[in-house]
């Protein structure tokens, strides 16, 4: 199983929440990790509406593995990245006066957590959540 879902407007970020928790519960995943994943993906795809100018894409995949099954989330943008990703992924650090959970947040929610940014490059942030079970089609 494998979705793209482009995110261009603010309208898309809601789509591509419930979209993931579709994919996800039809992937295996319990309900309470398809909950955390949610909030994980709103989060990172808010931040793209933030920072990125709301250009960028969710794609998930299904990945079987001898190790188990797992729905793997990228959320991917090409905004003005990040200057310093320690600095980004510390607690109540926030470049637009939040609480600054955002991204340490999201990491805390996740089984796998992977970010991969550079100024004037974009940032490419990578999750994945092992399914429970194999009801997927």
């Amino acid at each position: 199983m494998r979705e793209r879902i482009q995110l261009s407007q603010e309208i898309d970020l809601q789509t591509a929440t419930i979209r993931c928790r579709q994919f996800a519960l039809k992937a295996g995943l319990e309900p309470i990790a398809t909950q955390k994943l949610a909030t994980a993906i709103s989060e990172l795809t808010r931040n793209i509406y933030k920072y990125a100018d709301c250009q960028g894409w969710v794609d998930l995949v299904l990945i079987d593995e001898p190790s188990g099954a797992y729905v793997h989330v990228d959320v991917i943008d090409r905004g003005p990245g990040i200057d310093d990703l320690d600095q980004a992924m510390a607690d109540n650090y926030s470049t637009s006066g939040t609480l600054g959970l955002g991204l340490p947040g999201v990491r805390r929610l996740v089984d796998h957590f992977e970010i991969q940014s550079a100024p004037g490059q974009g940032t490419r942030v990578s999750v994945r959540m092992k399914c429970g079970t194999r009801r997927y089609q």
